[in-house]
């Protein structure tokens, strides 16, 4: 009995075998996607925000931090005890993560 399972796997992997580049090609990609759509928007924030960038310009004062508008040289600050992360931060990142994903599949689906 595990010798005829064993021999049936071995000829479905002799059939897809010309497929497993491809699939692993489109794994990559669709990885690499993900990875961009879902980081590139953190890094331009935290750049932006962070003390050392141009568009950051200290608060008068403490305890309070800026953020940038989008007005060039406009600048919010807030208390900093109101900056806090969210328990929906979770979920809008994955479920964003999820879009883009199923996204970025069907467009390379439609190329390949």
């Amino acid at each position: 009995m595990s010798l005829s399972f064993a021999h049936s796997i071995m000829q479905r992997l002799a059939v897809l075998w010309p497929l497993l580049p491809e699939a692993a090609i489109l794994a990559v990609l669709l990885t690499a996607t993900a990875a961009v759509a879902i980081f590139s928007p953190i890094l331009a924030f935290v750049s932006a925000v962070s003390p050392s960038s141009s568009f950051s310009r200290p608060c008068n004062a403490d305890d309070f931090v800026s953020f940038p508008l989008d007005v060039p040289g406009e600048m919010l600050c807030v208390p900093l005890h109101r900056v806090n992360s969210s328990v929906f931060d979770f979920y809008v990142s994955t479920v964003f993560l999820a879009v883009v994903v199923v996204g970025s599949a069907y467009a390379l689906r439609a190329l390949l």
